[in-house]
């Protein structure tokens, strides 16, 4: 893949709602945590769709389905119907049928979610690796999910049959802080059998091409809180994105990211989607965006100004990659980010 490499988030000076047809959201993180809305999510949202947005939203999550997911958005506030939610449970349904005749037997390692999309392409979930399975899925069942699962799911996968997984996030945010994810269990299949699963979710090709076709967008632009899923996600999708800081990465993980991880625009929630994005400028050796200006000297990033810490924390960003150019920045940013209460 040939992109070029991002040296510092770009600037818009229209609203990135009305720049761009459909925001393509995901949940955890981003919308909520824990199933409670995250501050500012519903009301940005409700304005960005009155606006005109289309809001989809796209999870690597695939214990629930759309209807169920649908549902609870509309519970908080924020109205959906099923046909906007696309999940990891989906894609990995559509792979599978891929490779499986109609009507294959498909055990299941998760939850209701995964179990409804592999109906929905006409593949029958079973719950043993004795009910003559042709495939094992694996998605996130929750946290209650039983250790035997995962056994059931090694004692097919060692038996040759093909290894499907949702996604493999290692975590996943909670009300009570950062959880294990459908990669932790996936890492615990892998470990007992030593085979490797076919992922579909982001930000792998599979996840990319269900949204494509289930939104029909054609000026999308990715809103997630992870690097390594929806930043990765939009980079491998030649797509625009926008990192917010309610989920799981921070704001020093964000001045370390590699080219594949580094987000078109970077704002604190949701409310960034109905702002113009200011401009990051070389200045002299540094870089200035609102109030601030940043600079790499010698081992650290040192910031200098006043002003909005976002603000701050996007000049920061350009000092860091282009330092780090096409690798990550390891440059100590601990003293520059402490300014500004990061």
């Amino acid at each position: 893949m040939n992109q070029t490499v991002r040296t510092g988030p770009d600037g818009s000076g229209k609203r990135l709602s009305e720049a761009y047809d459909t925001a393509l959201l995901d949940l955890d993180g981003v919308v909520y945590a824990g199933g409670e809305a995250i501050a500012h999510a519903v009301e940005s949202l409700g304005t960005a769709r009155d606006g005109g947005m289309h809001l989809a939203y796209v999870t690597n999550n695939a214990a629930r389905t759309p209807e169920t997911v649908a549902g609870h958005l509309t519970e908080l506030g924020v109205p959906a119907e099923p046909s906007d939610v696309i999940t990891s449970a989906q894609a990995v349904a559509r792979l599978i049928a891929e490779q499986l005749p109609a009507g294959s037997r498909v055990l299941v390692i998760g939850a209701e979610g995964l179990r409804v999309a592999l109906r929905e392409r006409g593949l029958v979930p079973v719950d043993s690796a004795d009910d003559d399975p042709a495939a094992v899925a694996q998605g996130y069942g929750g946290p209650d999910m039983p250790w035997s699962r995962l056994a059931e799911a090694s004692y097919a996968v060692a038996r040759g049959l093909p290894w499907f997984a949702s996604n493999t996030d290692l975590t996943i945010p909670s009300a009570r802080g950062i959880a294990p994810g459908n990669g932790a269990a996936v890492q615990v299949v892998r470990i007992a059998t030593g085979a490797e699963p076919q992922v579909a979710g982001k930000p792998l090709p599979p996840m990319h091409r269900e949204t494509v076709l289930r939104t029909g967008a054609e000026r999308p632009l990715v809103v997630g809180d992870r690097l390594d899923t929806d930043i990765e996600g939009a980079y491998v999708g030649g797509v625009d994105s926008l990192l917010v800081l309610t989920g799981v990465t921070t704001p020093a993980q964000l001045l370390a990211a590699p080219p594949e991880h580094r987000p078109t625009y970077v704002a604190e929630d949701l409310r960034g989607l109905l702002e113009p994005q200011p401009s990051v400028e070389a200045v002299g050796d540094g870089f200035r965006c609102g109030g601030w200006t940043a600079s790499a000297d010698g081992e650290a990033l040192v910031l200098d100004g006043d002003g909005d810490r976002i603000d701050a924390l996007r000049a920061l960003s350009a000092a860091a990659w282009t330092a780090a150019g096409e690798g990550s920045c390891g440059l100590d940013a601990v003293r520059a980010l402490a300014r500004v209460g990061w």
